[in-house]
């Protein structure tokens, strides 16, 4: 990530106008803010400009940036080799605002990242803890879940974690309303497993709520959600154009095809920008806050309990167990809230164990180097 302090502050007339050209209003629908001006001015005073990344390939990347010649937009291919880290979590994504040399070679590059003032972060699928950002900077995580199954509410509560844990604001949306006569009902369920967090039902087909979602949507917002929910349908209606292929979901199952197979920034005709992502099969937590975000019910409810440390279980005036015996607080979504809780403590205890050998291998390679000189060797 960006340091301010690493970057070496001169002045030239040409840096001047650089300068300039980052505070015009072209960036600004993108997501460029006056704070970000400032934060860029050392970057712009090495004569590097501001771009914000749309697309991730293979060690290259697509971004937008204000053409130093025309004032205007344009998206060029970088090079992000030069930022590439060997943690996942640090590599530019979707979402990244970076600074760009246009003159680099043998190929304009990413030069610096800026830090990120939010991040949505997932574990990489299976066994291993490495932890992978689906988007960065964003304001709204939508979640999309289609009408046309029934909705899945221990995923929704899933992404519902992860979307808190981002610093994002979550937003779920009900796809395809077109299709079932029930959907109110449905929309009630699911607002019971989300506390704090709007549920809009919409439909592409017929126009029925994106209006409202525009609304609930301003800044950069990112699409999650599984296969053949409607997330590329639903990114065409907002953009108001088919900037997004799209597939029918199998209509024995309604299960998805996968159409969309990187995450892509698209610009929004009202404001905004949008990030469309590939159908999420796994969904692995990554540590923080999120789950108690996601069940602040639950957390309400441990409040009360006779016992700060209370775990739940047998311990005497536990509110919790009350709520479950009384049925207020539903089993499933106990249960959802335990097996999330065991996800994080995972991840914390790989962690803690990744960060144990880092500094063990970093010894070493001290130890193994001063003995080589012939000096002391102190922890």
């Amino acid at each position: 990530m960006f340091d301010a302090a690493s970057v070496p502050s001169f002045s030239t007339s040409s840096s001047s106008s650089l300068s300039a050209a980052v505070g015009d209003a072209p960036l600004s629908g993108y997501g460029w803010t006056p704070e970000l001006d400032q934060l860029f001015a050392p970057l712009a005073e090495a004569g590097l400009l501001p771009a914000r990344i749309v697309r991730i390939d293979r060690g290259q990347c697509d971004a937008v940036l204000v053409d130093p010649e025309t004032g205007g937009l344009r998206t060029v291919r970088l090079d992000t080799r030069p930022v590439g880290d060997a943690d996942m979590i640090n590599c530019p994504c979707t979402g990244d605002w970076a600074a760009v040399d246009l003159h680099a070679q043998p190929m304009a590059a990413v030069t610096a990242l800026l830090p990120r003032s939010t991040a949505i972060i997932r574990k990489v699928a299976g066994k291993r803890s490495d932890g992978q950002v689906l988007a960065a900077n964003v304001d709204t995580v939508l979640i999309a879940a289609s009408l046309a199954a029934d909705p899945d509410l221990g995923r929704i509560e899933r992404f519902l974690a992860l979307a808190w844990e981002s610093g994002a604001e979550p937003l779920v949306v009900l796809t395809k309303a077109d299709l079932v006569d029930d959907a109110d009902f449905i929309r009630a369920d699911v607002e019971a497993v989300a506390p704090g967090v709007t549920v809009l039902v919409v439909s592409a087909e017929t126009g029925e709520g994106i209006d409202v979602l525009r609304a609930c949507a301003p800044g950069t917002t990112v699409v999650i959600g599984q296969s053949g929910v409607g997330k590329s349908t639903l990114t065409n209606a907002l953009a108001g154009t088919d900037v997004m292929a799209v597939q029918e979901a199998r209509s024995v199952d309604q299960k998805g095809r996968h159409t969309t197979t990187t995450r892509e920034l698209i610009a929004l005709p009202g404001g905004g920008v949008l990030i469309d992502t590939p159908g999420l099969r796994e969904v692995g937590l990554y540590g923080g806050e999120g789950v108690d975000l996601a069940f602040a019910d639950i957390a309400e409810l441990a409040e009360e309990c006779r016992f700060h440390d209370c775990n739940h279980h047998t311990e005497p005036g536990c509110a919790v167990r009350a709520a479950l015996e009384d049925g207020t607080l539903p089993r499933r979504r106990m249960d959802s809230y335990l097996k999330l809780q065991r996800e994080n403590e995972w991840i914390a205890s790989r962690s803690d164990a990744r960060v144990a050998k880092a500094r063990t291998n970093r010894w070493k390679t001290i130890t193994k180097s001063m003995r080589a000189a012939g000096g002391p060797v102190k922890r």
